[in-house]
């Protein structure tokens, strides 16, 4: 009986074998080519074009067009992939965010960012939530959390030392703001950096003190704060690893197909390398090289940290991008850097304006190391005071090295002023807004931070278009989620969590903001040529979504990835 029952079941497991196999077809990159129909198919070229099908080939694409036109083109062992009335777009492009710090935010981080992202309502939420992390961490290891908000927390104020300390005197803790601009640490955290009531604030950066003691109060802004992140020690290579790979499956699931990690330090340059060539890291990485690693290269008259006899897949998949540095804070945080007061003081302070991360003439000496060297340069600027340093020196370093498409990138641009998005033009400056803002903060940028008239000009996209600038838009994970469709429904509609529209005129429409994340983003990096729309002879990158995005502006947020492709291989499938 036993042997009956074998003799039985091997035909069906058969079958389920060939079918299961039939079943990973389209993604294990077996056949020849793939020819995509039956949905809408949105290019993105100069046109704006909209095709009938699809044509793939060896992680090429082949053809676009017309289906009966293709069909003929498509050789016999074609696999026909019916889209069955679903929108397929080119791949997402992550404009600006920070791949291995959501990676390890991800993996190693206590979460306590507060709704809609999280749950932290109070101070004593965040101390539950660190507690438990100090419970399982052995004796001196660092505990690191990230995402709280003091302008939503109960308490109206950031956590202290003295609240950190009550988690635990035996780690270090180092709590991060949701803005990644500041940070509080407890007694322990601030005893091993060696900050005390007699320490400066270093230059680009505060230690909050007691007005009174004099005493640190444990809030560390700007570089005060990656003072004492500097002091953490490695995770090890193989735990890096796993949570690469969980951000990429993450990405991946929102459409991105390039992603980016926007200011790399260069021992992790190596460490990312390591992951893409390995396949660990499944999307395509751009990776900013930060300031000190732009140096170094311009001493060895070196352009290029990636070795040109690596193969030209390698070099596709792992793109280096510009230099990296930041010239002002966060707006939210109170370090973003403006030319008039804060619509509400700081402490009291009318005459506040934030700060700049460096004085003007050393950022306009590193521009012109740098341009000059004939490298791209990407600079963080929120407030319009620090736009305006940052858009003298690049007009500066222009004057002196005359250059052709520079395509430098002013990241955030939040604050842009119309007279500075003319100099932006002038100088082919990309502003990459980050348009979440508007989701996320754009309540409180109109009531405590901004007030109403300046935030409703916050990232200028639409008077952009009007003076035909290129500009990409982006989320800045994990600082907020990455979630590209929630972008591109925020760039549209500019509706704050309060349900408040802000800045009306500012509104763009869904191709443009599509555009942004695609094309645009793939100019803002030289890498038009190859990516960015669904045209002949460019790589098979795509992203397919449950519906059309021109027919649903108002609830493109609601959208879903079901399929994300690249170089014509499926990542990632819902």
């Amino acid at each position: 009986m036993k042997q009956l029952s074998l003799n039985i079941k091997l035909p069906l497991f058969v079958f389920i074998l060939i079918a299961f196999m039939v079943v990973l077809l389209p993604a294990s990159g077996f056949s020849k080519s793939k020819l995509y129909i039956n949905g809408n198919i949105l290019t993105m070229d100069d046109k704006n074009s909209s095709a009938e099908a699809v044509l793939v080939e060896e992680g090429l694409i082949k053809a676009v067009g017309i289906e009966d036109r293709l069909r003929k083109s498509a050789g016999r062992d074609s696999l026909i992939v019916d889209l069955k009335g679903k929108t397929m777009l080119p791949g997402f492009i992550d404009a600006h965010s920070h791949f291995q710090l959501v990676a390890r935010m991800k993996s190693f981080m206590v979460q306590a960012y507060p709704p809609p992202i999280g749950t932290i309502k109070t101070i004593p939420d965040i101390i539950s939530a660190l507690k438990k992390k100090a419970k399982v961490a052995p004796a001196g290891k660092w505990i690191v959390g990230m995402g709280y908000d003091d302008t939503l927390l109960k308490e109206l104020r950031h956590p202290t030392r003295y609240d950190l300390d009550s988690v635990s005197e035996k780690h270090p803790i180092i709590l991060m703001h949701t803005s990644f601009h500041l940070a509080v640490v407890n007694s322990m955290a601030l005893k091993i950096a060696k900050i005390d009531n007699k320490t400066p604030n270093p230059p680009g950066g505060v230690i909050q003190k007691n007005k009174k003691t004099g005493e640190p109060n444990g809030v560390m802004e700007e570089s005060a704060f990656f003072r004492v992140l500097m002091n953490l020690p490695p995770n090890p290579v193989k735990e890096e690893l796993k949570a690469l790979e969980k951000a990429s499956m993450e990405y991946a699931s929102q459409g991105i197909t390039t992603a980016q990690d926007g200011m790399t330090m260069e021992h992790d340059i190596k460490l990312l390398e390591q992951a893409v060539k390995n396949k660990i890291i499944t999307t395509r990485m751009i990776f900013y090289p930060a300031v000190p690693v732009g140096i170094k290269l311009v001493k060895q008259k070196k352009m290029s940290l990636i070795n040109s006899d690596t193969d030209q897949d390698f070099r596709n998949r792992y793109i280096q991008g510009p230099i990296k540095f930041i010239a002002d804070g966060s707006i939210q945080g109170y370090t973003g850097y403006l030319k008039e007061p804060y619509h509400k003081p700081f402490n009291g302070d009318s005459s506040y304006r934030g700060y700049p991360a460096m004085p003007r003439e050393k950022l306009a000496g590193l521009v012109q190391l740098l341009h000059g060297a004939g490298m791209q340069i990407a600079i963080h600027g929120n407030g319009d005071a620090a736009i305006d340093d940052i858009l003298f020196a690049l007009g500066n370093a222009q004057k002196n090295f005359p250059r052709k498409d520079t395509r430098h990138i002013i990241i955030h641009a939040q604050m842009a002023r119309d007279d500075q998005l003319d100099l932006m033009k002038k100088l082919g400056v990309v502003p990459s807004f980050y348009s979440l803002h508007t989701y996320y903060w754009g309540d409180r940028h109109m009531n405590i931070f901004m007030g109403p008239e300046r935030a409703s000009r916050m990232s200028p996209a639409a008077s952009a278009i009007k003076k035909d600038i290129i500009f990409t838009i982006h989320t800045d994970a994990p600082v907020v989620p990455m979630e590209p469709l929630r972008l591109v429904w925020a760039a549209v509609n500019r509706i704050s969590t309060g349900g408040n529209i802000i800045g009306k005129n500012e509104r763009i429409s869904p191709i443009e903001a599509l555009r942004a994340v695609t094309i645009n983003s793939a100019y803002q990096h030289f890498i038009d040529d190859k990516l960015g729309s669904i045209e002949s002879g460019k790589l098979a990158d795509f992203v397919i979504i449950d519906k059309n995005p021109l027919e649903h502006p108002e609830t493109i947020d609601k959208i879903k990835v079901m399929e994300t492709i690249v170089g014509g291989i499926t990542i990632y499938q819902r």
